[in-house]
């Protein structure tokens, strides 16, 4: 992503109200950035964020990457992605192999390299100690059991029958991906998943408040036909157990 990127419809609000402001002598400085949060609240933005793309995806290298912040490392990334993918899908090689035929080649080449440093003059190779450090472990675990807890409560949530809304989306979804899993495996969902975390994020920054229009417009069509829904058949199911008639 170039470092200089257009002014977005939010900044271009917002200079508007910045030169009223400062034309107007009655307006103090404290009241412009209240001005500006409430125009950028009204505007909408595709799934309620309030962030900017980058912070949204961490802030950190991995948004960097997924942005393309840093362009040869994207493209390194996706590169060797796509080389395992070849290799195991197209070639069908298997991950055992693969790391077996990596391992005999590193250890074959270290071992050589070692006992002819004796016949060339040359000292030999210093292998570095590497070592699982407990504290980056005890992170991870931490970081997986907090995310596996917070789907689990959310599945609770939704089976508990509080929001029919919630419920119809998640069926909706998992019904589309048991489609998508059933045409291709795992390797390539996986892979085609990676592809899009590494092209939707960068263009949707790019062309943000063009996506942002026509998904408002797509949210309150979909609100309007899921009112008739509603209506016509959500509002006919009987909630709730069926009282029992009382007995004479």
């Amino acid at each position: 992503m170039a470092e200089h990127e257009p002014e977005s419809l939010v900044e271009k609000i917002a200079d508007k109200i910045h030169g009223h402001d400062s034309s107007s002598s009655s307006d103090s400085d404290d009241d412009k950035p209240s001005k500006v949060e409430a125009v950028q609240a009204k505007i909408f933005r595709l799934f309620g964020r309030e962030k900017p793309v980058h912070k949204v995806f961490g802030g950190g290298k991995p948004a960097d990457v997924f942005l393309w912040r840093n362009k040869k490392l994207s493209a390194g990334v996706l590169g060797g992605a796509t080389a395992l993918w070849v290799l195991f899908e197209l070639l069908e090689y298997h991950l055992i192999t693969l790391f077996c035929h990596i391992l005999i080649l590193s250890l074959a080449l270290v071992f050589l390299w070692s006992n002819a440093s004796t016949f060339i003059n040359k000292s030999p190779p210093q292998i570095p100690e590497v070592r699982i450090p407990e504290k980056c472990v005890l992170e991870v675990a931490s970081a997986l059991r907090a995310e596996i807890n917070y789907a689990l409560a959310i599945l609770r949530d939704i089976a508990s029958g509080k929001e029919l809304k919630k419920f119809l989306g998640v069926i909706v979804g998992l019904w589309v991906l048991s489609i998508v899993g059933n045409w291709c495996n795992f390797l390539t969902l996986f892979y085609i998943s990676f592809v899009l975390l590494h092209t939707v994020p960068v263009l949707y920054e790019k062309y943000e408040d063009h996506v942002d229009s026509f998904a408002e417009k797509a949210t309150a069509e979909f609100k309007k036909q899921y009112v008739v829904f509603d209506a016509k058949v959500l509002s006919k199911i009987p909630k709730g157990p069926l009282k029992e008639k009382k007995k004479d």
